[in-house]
C-alpha cells in the first residue's frame, strides 16, 4: 500500500505522531536524519512494524505521499541557541522531491519567523513550487510529553497555523484524523510562538521551584509539604516540583525571538536550572562532611540517570554533570539505572551497580535523581547508609531531601 504519510526525522518529535498515524490507519513512512534517541519502547515499535510503518532510507519516497511532517530535532548548539542543521536538512531533501498538492507541516522546535523566513525559502527554491498556491505550509508545535499515559497525540489539542488560511485548513484536515480537537492559530508565526510561550512557562516554574528548594533548605521547612498544601488551591497555582536540572528536547530557554530580543526572565530561569547540578552536589559535599566523611574517596551512587521517570532518553539530563563535579572532588562514582545498561562520563565508563540494594549498602552516599517506577525508595532508604531525594520521591523521612 502506497504511503499517504511521510515522518522525517523518528527521534522525540517524529516517533509519537507517526504512531499516532498509524493507530489511526495511515499508510506511514519514516525517514530518519541522523542518530535519535527513541521515545517509545521496543514493544511500541514492532507494534507499528507490525501495522504497516516504514522507515525507509530512498529519499524518493518522500514525494509520493499527500503529507508530510518535518520533525527533526533543534538542539542546543554551543551557542545556546537552536543548531537548525537537521531541520535544514530535512527541508534539502524534501525540496527536490515535492509534489504540487502536498501538505508539509513543521513540528520541530523553531523560533518565530523561522517556517517562513528561512524553511519556505528552501522548499521553493528546490521545489520549484510555491507555497501557499502549488503546496501547503504550516507550523504545528510538537506537544509530545514522553511516558505520559494520560495525555497522548489522540486526546491533546493540536494547534496549527499555516501560511494561508487554505494551508491551516489542510493541515486541520490531517490531524483531525489524530486528535480530538483541533486549534487554529491565526499564522506561521503564532503557532511557532506557542511553543516558545508552552517551554519558557515549563523552564520559568521549575526555576521558580528551584529557588524555593534552595531557600527552604536554609529556613528549614520542608518544600514538598509547602507544594502539597498549595496544590490544594483551586485556582491561580500550578504545581511545579524541584530537581537536580533540567532535561529533555524543549525549546533552548535562551532563545531570540527573530527580532534581536531574548526572553528575560527565560534567560533568568536557565541561570537557576543550570545551576541545580552544582547546588546537588554541593549539598552531597555537605552531607557526607556532616556525617564524618570526605567527598574525595567517597563512593557515591547515581540512581537514575535519564532526563525523565522510566524512559531511556537522557537528552538534557544533569546526571553527568553532576558525576563530573563529584569526580571533580575525587569521589567514586557509580550508578543505577534499569533504563541505561552502559553509560560513559568524560569518555570514560562509568561502573554499573548490577545489584541495587548491595551497591546502595556498600555506598557512602546514594542519590537518587530520577524516580523510576521500579526503584523501591523505602527499601533502598533502609539499606542506603546515606540518601540524598533529588526528586522528594522517598517517604517523608526516610531520607535527605533537596
Amino acid at each position: 500500500m502506497p504511503a499517504d504519510l511521510a515522518v522525517i526525522g523518528l527521534g522525540p518529535y517524529g516517533l509519537p505522531p507517526a504512531q499516532a498515524a498509524v493507530a489511526a490507519g495511515i499508510p506511514t513512512i519514516g525517514y530518519r536524519t541522523g542518530p535519535e534517541a527513541s521515545s517509545l519502547s521496543p514493544a511500541e515499535l514492532r507494534r507499528m512494524l507490525a501495522q504497516g510503518f516504514r522507515v525507509t532510507a530512498n529519499p524518493a519516497e518522500l514525494g509520493r505521499v499527500r503529507t508530510v511532517l518535518i520533525c527533526a530535532p533543534a538542539v542546543r548548539g554551543a551557542d545556546g541557541d537552536p543548531d537548525l542543521s537537521q531541520v535544514e536538512a530535512a527541508v534539502r531533501t524534501l525540496a527536490p522531491r515535492l509534489r504540487p498538492h502536498t501538505t508539509v507541516i513543521v513540528e520541530s522546535p523553531v523560533a518565530p519567523g523561522t517556517t517562513e523566513g528561512f524553511l519556505l525559502p528552501l522548499l521553493e527554491q528546490g521545489s520549484g513550487l510555491r507555497a501557499g498556491r502549488d503546496f501547503h505550509l504550516a507550523h504545528s508545535p510538537s506537544r509530545v510529553d514522553p511516558g505520559n499515559r494520560d495525555f497522548t497525540p489522540a486526546n491533546t489539542p493540536k494547534v496549527i497555523g499555516g501560511l494561508t488560511s487554505a494551508c491551516t485548513e489542510s493541515a486541520a484536515a490531517f490531524y483531525g484524523r489524530l486528535t480530538d480537537k483541533v486549534v487554529r492559530a491565526r499564522g506561521l508565526r503564532e503557532a511557532e510562538t506557542v511553543q516558545l510561550l508552552e517551554s519558557t512557562f515549563r523552564h520559568v516554574n521549575i526555576a521558580l521551584v528551584n529557588e524555593m528548594a534552595v531557600l527552604c533548605h536554609d529556613l528549614g521547612v520542608d518544600l514538598w509539604d509547602v507544594i502539597r498544601c498549595a496544590e490544594t488551591k483551586p485556582f491561580g497555582f500550578q504545581a511545579f516540583r524541584p530537581g537536580p536540572g533540567v532535561g529533555g528536547h524543549a525549546v533552548p530557554q535562551g532563545l531570540t525571538t527573530g527580532t534581536g530580543r531574548t526572553l528575560r526572565m527565560a534567560e533568568l530561569a536557565e541561570q537557576v536550572n543550570s545551576g541545580m547540578p552544582g547546588y546537588a552536589v554541593q549539598r552531597a559535599a555537605a552531607l557526607l562532611n556532616e556525617h564524618g566523611k570526605s567527598a574525595r574517596g567517597a563512593r557515591v551512587l547515581l540512581l537514575g540517570v535519564t532526563y525523565k521517570a522510566d524512559l531511556a532518553d537522557q537528552q538534557g539530563s544533569p546526571a553527568r554533570e553532576i558525576a563530573v563535579r563529584l569526580m571533580e572532588l575525587g569521589a567514586s562514582v557509580s550508578y543505577h539505572d534499569p533504563h541505561v545498561p552502559s553509560w560513559s562520563v568524560l569518555d570514560r565508563p562509568v561502573p554499573r551497580a548490577d545489584s541495587l540494594y548491595e551497591a546502595a549498602a556498600d555506598a557512602d552516599l546514594t542519590i537518587l535523581l530520577q524516580q523510576h517506577r521500579t526503584y523501591d525508595l523505602q527499601g533502598l532508604s533502609v539499606k542506603a547508609q546515606l540518601l540524598l531525594d533529588t526528586r522528594g520521591a522517598t517517604p517523608t523521612g526516610a531520607a535527605h531531601r533537596l
